[in-house]
C-alpha cells in the first residue's frame, strides 16, 4: 500500500472508511446497533463508509456500502451449532473455525480479522483507515503490517463478561467450558496492545480496558454512543400500559441480570398483580431463565419479543410504565439512553458505567444495587405507585440524554479521532 492511499487527502475530501464488525444483528445486540448508527451518523456528516461485516449481516443507511464477509455461519438459527458441509469447507480459515467451535471456543473474532484482512487486501487504494468493531482479531494485525492505520472500539473487556459468567457457574463442566468459549479473549488482549488508538464508550469502560487489557492511558479515549432523537422520543398517541414493566435482553446470560429482575416481579406482584414485564430478546430453549419463570409462576406475566423494527422498539418503550436495565455491568447501555430520550422513567442499576448513562439517582432515575432483587422491586413499584415522581424523572432523564448522548456527537467525536490516527500514521510514514 502506498502511504498516499492510507493517508487523508486535501482537507475538503470526505475520510473513507472501511468499518468492521464481525456480526451485524440489526435488531439485537450492541454491535448491529453500534455499526447501523454509527456508519449513518458518519455519513450525514458527509464521509464515505463501507461496512465490512459478518453474519448475520446488518441494516443499513441510504449511502452506506456493506461488503461482506460471509463466514460459515456456524450459530446461525434455528441450526446453531452446526457441521457445515464438506464442499463450504474452501479456505484454511474455514477450517480453523470449524476446528475451534468442535473444540468449544469461539471463533468468530479471529477468522472474521483474517477474512476482512484478504478482502481488504483488493480494496488498497478505496479507504483511509480501518475502524474495528470489538472484534480484536490478529487478522488486524495484519492489516498494520500492510499499511494500514487502525482505530479499534472496545466497548468493554470482554474479560469482564468471562469473570461474572464463571462465577455463576455451577458445575466444574461449564467452568472448563466457560474458559475454553472465551479463549479468543486473550487473543484480544495482545491486539489490543498493539493498537495506538482505541475507543471506548465511558469512562468505566475506559478503567476497565486500562485494568484489563494493560494499555497505556494516552492510547484509549472515550467516545460515548448515543440515540437517534427523531426515533426516540416522547409519544403522547402510544398510551402507557398500566403495570408494564420492560426491559431489554440483547443475550440470555447472568451478566443481563434478568434473573433478579424476575425475582423482583415475582415480588412485585404480590402486592401489585397487574404487572407484568416484556423483555426484548430472545429465550433458549435450555436458558436458565426459562426455568426461574417457572419457578416463580410468572409464565403468564412475561413475554419475550424480539426481531421488531426500530419504529416498533421505540414505540414499546413509551408503551411501558417504567423501563429497567438490571445488568450486573454495562460497558454503556444504550437501552437506558434509549428509554430516557424516549421519556420513560428508569430504574437502572450502579453496574458498570450505568450511571454514567442513567444520572444522578433520584433526579434523572432510580438507581439500585446490582443483583439485588429486593432493591429492584421497591424501586419499581416507588414509579408504579407515584406519578409525580415518575414524571419529574422522566423530564429530567431525557434533558440529559438530548444533552449528551446523540448519534450526532458520537459521529463528530469519532471523525477527531480518526483525524489523530490519520496525522500519527502520517508521520510515521514520513519517518521512514
Amino acid at each position: 500500500m502506498t502511504a498516499e492511499a492510507c493517508t487523508i487527502g486535501p482537507s475538503d475530501r470526505p475520510l473513507r472508511i472501511a468499518l468492521l464488525s464481525y456480526r451485524g444483528n440489526p435488531t439485537c445486540g450492541g454491535q448491529g446497533v453500534y455499526v447501523r448508527h454509527l456508519s449513518r451518523a458518519l455519513t450525514r456528516l458527509g464521509h464515505e463508509v463501507t461496512v465490512l461485516a459478518g453474519q448475520p449481516y446488518p441494516e443499513l443507511a441510504k449511502g452506506v456500502r456493506l461488503l461482506r464477509v460471509p463466514s460459515l455461519d456456524l450459530y446461525r438459527e434455528p441450526t446453531p451449532f452446526r457441521t457445515p458441509k464438506r464442499r463450504e469447507l474452501t479456505a484454511p480459515v474455514d477450517l480453523l473455525e470449524l476446528a475451534t467451535m468442535w473444540t468449544g471456543g469461539f471463533p468468530e473474532p479471529r477468522t472474521f480479522s483474517l477474512r476482512a484482512r484478504a478482502l481488504l487486501a483488493s480494496h488498497l487504494e478505496d479507504f483511509d483507515l480501518v475502524h474495528d468493531n470489538q472484534s480484536l482479531g490478529t487478522g488486524l494485525l495484519g492489516m498494520l503490517a500492510d499499511g494500514w492505520p487502525v482505530i479499534a472500539s472496545v466497548h468493554h473487556p470482554i474479560s469482564v463478561d468471562r469473570r461474572l459468567d464463571l462465577a455463576h457457574a455451577t458445575s466444574l463442566k461449564q467452568s472448563l467450558s466457560l474458559r475454553r468459549w472465551y479463549g479468543f479473549a486473550a487473543m484480544q488482549n495482545r491486539v489490543a496492545r498493539r493498537l495506538t488508538r482505541l475507543l471506548t464508550v465511558s469512562e468505566s469502560s475506559r478503567a476497565d480496558v486500562l485494568a484489563e487489557l494493560a494499555v497505556t492511558p494516552e492510547r484509549v479515549r472515550v467516545v460515548p454512543v448515543g440515540v437517534d432523537p427523531a426515533l426516540h422520543r416522547p409519544r403522547p398517541e402510544r398510551p402507557r400500559v398500566p403495570g408494564r414493566i420492560m426491559t431489554t435482553a440483547s443475550a440470555d446470560v447472568p451478566l443481563k441480570g434478568l434473573v433478579p429482575l424476575l425475582e423482583a416481579i415475582a415480588k412485585l406482584r404480590t402486592e401489585r398483580p397487574e404487572a407484568h414485564l416484556v423483555v426484548v430478546g430472545r429465550l433458549r430453549a435450555d436458558s436458565p431463565t426459562r426455568r426461574t419463570i417457572e419457578r416463580l409462576g410468572l409464565e403468564g406475566a412475561v413475554c419475550f419479543v424480539a426481531g421488531e423494527s426500530d419504529e416498533r422498539h421505540a414505540e414499546r418503550y413509551c408503551e411501558a410504565s417504567c423501563v429497567v436495565v438490571p445488568s450486573l455491568y454495562e460497558g454503556f447501555s444504550l437501552p437506558a439512553a434509549e428509554a430516557l430520550a424516549c421519556g420513560t422513567p428508569l430504574v437502572a442499576t450502579t453496574g458498570g458505567a450505568l450511571p454514567e448513562v442513567a444520572g444522578q439517582d433520584g433526579v434523572h432515575a432510580l438507581l439500585v444495587p446490582p443483583g439485588d432483587p429486593s432493591a429492584l422491586a421497591i424501586a419499581i413499584r416507588r414509579l408504579l405507585e407515584d406519578d409525580e415522581l415518575a414524571t419529574r424523572l422522566a423530564a429530567a432523564g431525557r434533558s440529559r440524554v438530548l444533552e449528551r448522548f446523540t448519534w450526532q456527537a458520537t459521529a463528530k467525536r469519532t471523525v477527531e479521532e480518526y483525524l489523530i490516527v490519520l496525522d500519527e500514521h502520517r508521520r510515521a510514514v514520513r519517518a521512514c
